[in-house]
């Protein structure tokens, strides 16, 4: 399935999730006990009927899973070179101009 509008990806995400740990024959309760949350929060992230950032890598991580995360937000390298020739990271996006 090609999940195109947010409520798809937050289905695919769920079935992902439920899949893994099904797979890996963990209960929903102790899932959510491993991973901090409340069962119903557990639930809802696997039903794709809405979750926070939080409960969702938690549940990840919990899974070992936190490889996923990285495919989110890879670790950025530092390179002193790299610094010297861009300067300094942007803070703050430039003002649209209308």
């Amino acid at each position: 399935m090609t999940a195109n509008t947010i409520e798809e990806f937050e289905m695919d995400i769920g079935e992902q999730i439920k899949s893994l740990r099904l797979k890996q024959n963990i209960d929903r309760a102790t899932l959510a006990l491993r991973a901090g949350c409340s069962v119903s929060a557990l639930k809802n992230l696997e039903n794709g009927s809405g979750s926070t950032l939080h409960t969702l890598i938690a549940v990840v991580r919990a899974l070992g899973r936190g490889d996923w995360l990285r495919n989110v937000a890879p670790m950025a390298t530092i390179s002193p070179l790299n610094m010297l020739k861009t300067g300094q990271t942007r803070q703050r996006a430039r003002p649209s101009i209308k």
